[in-house]
């Protein structure tokens, strides 16, 4: 009888792990559309702060990014206890949310000129060369504007990765959310450290006496601006999938909409097998678009409303 309780715990364990795997790889897709941007936001956090103290900086954003989560956790792990019936709603905000960032920045690249983007670099560049700057303050603010911005960024990847594994067993909740957290805070900011240091491995290469180091290295320096507007690019894009996603899921009448149009697109020959594929994306992205554009109209709405009532 020992024995057999044994191998009946055992066999429960195992199977635990594997629906932690399990899900921990389905919240992991479905987070990646932050992790993008995540990626692009956080790199872009160090721009003016000095070469020897990029990392520095990286890691005190990156603990302070482990605290968030530390926070955040727990709260989901509340939520999905005493107020199961939340998961949906806030699920849908963050998706929102997600639709929005995503065409602020579409907005934002629009509406801002060349110039003005140049201005506010030359500006700050001025700013840094300034004797009189508290170069500390500064790096103070850059730290927490950081951590401020990771905060959001992992309150919608908690929040979805507690979307996918609100029906498992609260063990499994347990560890796939740390597991989703320690991923997450270790892959985005080991991979930021690499980011920012990308030009100085470049630069090192190219200094080097091998002909093929220096073509290597001049060819990462070459590069490297382009990833940083690769990864932004792809965040943007990703966080209208994603979201969009999260808002067309979240309407039972729209998902089942998209399902039809997918199955109606999966019969055309030919081309059925992609467009299949391609059409949930396509609508989701679509939804995402038209999602971001209508919050961002409400943002300025009641702000516009708020600086009017403050103003009277």
């Amino acid at each position: 009888m020992a024995g057999s309780s044994l191998i009946a715990l055992i066999d429960d364990i195992a199977s635990v792990l594997d629906d932690v795997a399990v899900l921990t790889k389905v919240a992991a897709k479905k987070t990646a559309g932050v992790l993008g941007d995540d990626l692009a936001l956080n790199a872009q956090q160090v721009t003016g702060v000095a070469v020897e103290r990029e990392l520095p900086v990286v890691w005190a954003v990156a603990k302070g990014s482990a605290i968030n989560k530390a926070i955040l956790v727990p709260v989901a792990l509340l939520i999905s206890a005493f107020a199961p019936w939340a998961i949906t709603p806030l699920l849908m905000m963050g998706g929102a949310f997600l639709c929005y960032e995503g065409f602020e920045k579409l907005a934002h690249k629009f509406l801002h000129s060349k110039a003005e983007d140049e201005a506010h670099h030359a500006e700050l560049a001025h700013a840094l060369a300034d004797p009189t700057v508290d170069l500390v303050a500064f790096e103070r603010d850059k730290v927490k504007g950081a951590i401020r911005t990771d905060f959001i960024l992992s309150a919608e990847i908690i929040a979805i990765t507690l979307g996918t594994v609100a029906q498992a067993e609260f063990a499994t909740q347990v560890s796939v959310l740390i597991g989703i957290a320690a991923i997450m805070t270790i892959g985005v900011y080991g991979l930021v450290a690499g980011i920012v240091k990308l030009d100085d491995l470049g630069l090192h290469l190219s200094r080097r006496a091998s002909q093929a180091a220096q073509a290597v290295g001049r060819a990462i320096l070459a590069a490297a601006p382009y990833l940083m507007k690769a990864l932004s690019i792809a965040g943007t894009a990703a966080m209208f999938l994603v979201g969009g996603g999260i808002l067309t899921h979240g309407v039972p009448a729209l998902d089942h909409a998209i399902e039809g149009l997918a199955h109606a697109a999966a019969t055309w020959a030919g081309v059925g097998g992609v467009m299949g594929v391609l059409t949930p994306l396509l609508a989701d992205a679509l939804v995402g678009v038209a999602a971001g554009a209508l919050v961002l109209v409400m943002v300025n709405a009641g702000k516009k409303v708020f600086t009017a009532a403050r103003a009277g």
